[in-house]
This record gives C-alpha cells, sequence and structure tokens, in this order.
C-alpha cells in the first residue's frame, strides 16, 4: 500500500492506495453528453507510463524521428508533451486538495485538462493533479508525476491473486448495461447499452487480431466473441484467403491446440501480466482482454451462489423480463483502437494503414 504526498511540503493527498492495472479504457470518450462513472475502483491507484495530458503538439510539429521513439509508428491527430508516469486514483481519494476554478479547464458538462493541474495542495499551494469528470469521459483525478510523492505505508499489502482466485471472486464486466446521457428537454434519459468498458476493450482487441491477422480472414467462436468481432472481422479482412482461428484461452478453460493461431486471454486486473498458456499454444498470437470482459466471455452464464430449489409462495407472482437489448449492435470503440493500433509495428503495413487511414468512414457504417 502507498500514499501520494505533495513534492512541494509533504503533506498527505490521498488515502492509501494498492496499485493495479492502468484500465484499457483509461482515455475512452464515449459518445456525447454520456454520464460516465468513476474509472478506478476506490482504494486503487494505476500508472499511465506514456506521457498524457497538456501541452499537447499537433502531429505537424512532431519530428518522424521522436514519433518512432516514442513506440508510434503511423500520424495521430496530437501527440502529449508531458511527463510519463500520471497517476490515476478515484476522486474520493483525495486528501488535502483544493481545486483551481481559474484552471479548469472543460468543456460542456463539467471538468476537463484544461492547460494544466487543476487542483492544489492545500498545505503549500502547488499544483498537483487534474480532476476530470466532464461529459463521455471517465470520472477520475490524475496526480502529476512531478507534484507528487509515492510513500509506502504499513496498512497490511494487498496480496496478488492468483488466476484460479480471480476466477473463484467470480468478477465479470456485463457487456450491457444502463448509461445516463444528459437530455436538454428531459433531464437525465437513461436508457440501456453496450457496456462502454466492453466497446473500449474491444477496440484494443480488435486492433491486435488486425495485426495478428497478417491480412488473413480471422474466424472467432460463437457466442459473444462472434457478436463482438465477428462483424468487423469479415468487414475489414478478405474471405478468400485460408483462414486464422481465434480461440478463447485462460484460466478454467481448455489449452488451446496448436491450430490455433491466436488466443483471446485475459490480463490480470492487479499487474496487468497477460495468461500466458504452456504448451502449442503458447506460439499463437495472444489478444489481451480486460479479466472482467474475458471472464464474461468464456462463462457467460453467473453462478448462482446459494442454489434455488422449490416454487414461489403462494400470493406472490413474479415475471422477470429479460436484459434490455441495445438499439444496435457491438461496436468497437474507435478511439482506443486507433490509439492501440499506432502503437503496433505491423501499422506500418500498407493494408492496415489503410483500414486506420479509413476509420472515419468505417464509423459511418456502424463498424465502430
Amino acid at each position: 500500500m502507498f500514499v501520494f504526498v505533495c513534492a512541494g511540503c509533504g503533506a498527505r493527498l490521498t488515502a492509501p492506495l494498492a496499485q493495479v492495472a492502468l484500465p484499457a479504457h483509461a482515455h475512452q470518450q464515449y459518445g456525447n453528453g454520456i454520464q460516465l462513472p468513476v474509472l478506478m475502483e476506490p482504494g486503487t491507484f494505476a500508472v499511465e507510463p506514456e506521457p498524457w495530458g497538456p501541452p499537447w503538439r499537433r502531429w505537424q510539429e512532431i519530428d518522424p524521428g521522436e514519433a518512432e521513439a516514442r513506440g508510434i509508428h503511423a500520424p495521430v491527430h496530437a501527440l502529449s508533451g508531458g511527463a510519463p508516469g500520471s497517476i490515476v486514483i478515484a476522486p474520493g481519494d483525495t486528501r488535502g486538495t483544493v481545486l483551481l476554478p481559474e484552471e479548469s479547464g472543460g468543456y460542456c458538462c463539467g471538468l476537463g485538462w484544461g492547460d494544466g493541474p487543476n487542483m492544489a495542495c492545500e498545505g503549500c499551494g502547488l499544483p498537483v493533479a487534474t480532476r476530470i469528470d466532464d461529459c463521455s469521459v471517465w470520472q477520475a483525478v490524475w496526480l502529476a508525476p512531478g507534484a507528487v510523492l509515492r510513500l509506502p505505508v504499513d496498512d497490511g499489502d494487498i496480496a496478488v491473486l492468483s488466476w484460479t482466485e480471480l476466477l473463484e471472486e467470480g468478477k465479470g464486466t456485463p457487456p450491457i448495461e444502463p448509461v445516463t446521457r444528459w437530455s436538454s428537454l428531459c433531464g437525465l434519459d437513461h436508457r440501456w447499452s453496450w457496456s462502454p468498458a466492453w466497446e473500449a476493450a474491444a477496440g484494443r482487441a480488435l486492433a491486435h487480431m488486425l495485426a495478428g491477422s497478417a491480412g488473413r480472414p480471422v474466424t472467432v467462436p460463437h457466442g459473444l466473441v462472434a457478436e463482438v468481432f465477428r462483424r468487423a472481422l469479415d468487414a475489414l479482412l478478405p474471405a478468400a484467403q485460408p483462414a486464422s482461428r481465434a480461440v478463447l484461452a485462460g484460466p478454467g478453460r481448455p489449452v488451446p491446440d496448436e491450430d490455433a493461431d491466436m488466443i483471446l486471454v485475459p490480463t490480470h486486473p492487479q499487474t496487468g501480466e497477460l495468461w500466458i498458456p504452456e504448451g502449442p499454444g503458447a506460439s499463437a498470437y495472444p489478444v489481451p482482454l480486460p479479466f472482467g470482459v474475458w471472464r464474461w466471455m468464456a462463462f457467460p452464464e453467473p453462478h448462482l451462489r446459494h442454489p434455488a430449489s422449490g416454487v414461489m409462495p403462494d400470493g406472490i407472482l413474479r415475471d422477470d423480463p429479460p436484459m434490455p437489448r441495445p438499439p444496435h449492435l457491438f461496436r468497437a470503440d474507435p478511439g482506443t483502437f486507433r490509439h492501440t493500433l499506432v502503437r503496433l509495428p505491423a501499422v506500418r503495413s500498407p493494408w492496415l494503414r489503410e483500414i486506420l487511414d479509413n476509420l472515419t468512414p468505417h464509423m459511418h457504417a456502424g463498424l465502430f
């Protein structure tokens, strides 16, 4: 466990926190006017290894050699000129900070990045963090890496769970959930939708699947995996060549055989490490999925913690409707897809670069 303190005066700025993996949807921008929830679980923090936040530099201002050194292999709208190592926490885990209204950039519904930190240390006034709560972005506080220090505390270490223990916890991310949108006429508008976290996870995974396909078509298992990926894969890849085979693999699943070209595997929610199989399947191209999303794909039926038997008591009528379906087919998040794909060397291939350059038409076609 750690706390973060002000680099200027040493005042404590956070509650005790345990480090976890950076969520795949950390920088997602979802829809328009959507009220997204808090990004991080209480009592946790994650680190963004890349530079993030202002000042932003347009692609035309960046030397190709600099972009290559930063692992960017295709043009992007802009790159951050900030320092790497930003720390993201839940807003409720901050301590001893005050908001700087004059630095609070934003758009229509809340606070955005602005031109720099919009939170300061209450003790010495040093700008230390940026509060983000605008519409269509995940609510979070991003601690500036140069303004805070990380110190260990004696509140007990959090053990890293094994894959078996993660399965026993039973925590999955449902693919469909209610989302809230601001409406100028009706106030808050609630509707059922595909999970924003699932759309971001699919954007990252789809970029890896295209990169691992080498331009060949890809087959995926039936069920949720097909509902999430098949339509985009069939539209973006040719159908004439021998197909690559992608399978779900991971703890509690059958060992992938030697015919698997790709394996969709979970990332550990605490460490971010990929699950790696033993045997012939270890040579397959790994496609990362957040553990909660992967678990729901691999084991879609929820486990009943207490067996139910018998009939309903007299006088009680119950007819639970099925979960409402979203009004549209699944679409991967285009921003996460682009963010991932430009960081994969395979994007230099002309066919894959063409997909990236035509992302907007693919969005209009409903693939993203």
